[in-house]
């Protein structure tokens, strides 16, 4: 019925080891993100860890003006993180999957 089963079996267990170098790949992965202003500079991996906030003096003064910049810009490094993340992985369980009639997950 479902042909080769354990090559299929060989094939999901090489999506699975490309799915655990992906998740490793993306702590590499630095984003980078800057406030509209170029106030506050952020950078974080793929995975959504800070790695590095730089913020412009001329905003230290204000603590709720500092706050909302830091919110938005670390929304936005965050999005395009979790945009990268799930691509990749993505990539990689798509890659890897063995082609069963009828199983098309992820056309």
């Amino acid at each position: 019925m479902f042909g080769d089963m354990s090559g299929m079996m060989q094939k999901l267990k090489d999506a699975q080891q490309k799915v655990e170098e992906t998740k490793v790949r993306l702590h590499s992965v630095l984003v980078d993100e800057t406030s509209a202003d170029g106030k506050i500079k952020i950078t974080l991996t793929a995975h959504r860890e800070i790695k590095a906030i730089s913020i412009d003096s001329s905003l230290l003064a204000d603590a709720e003006e500092l706050e909302d910049f830091l919110i938005i810009t670390l929304n936005k490094a965050i999005s395009k993180a979790t945009t990268i993340n799930e691509n990749e992985m993505a990539a990689a369980a798509k890659n890897g999957m063995p082609d069963i009639p009828g199983m098309d997950m992820f056309k």
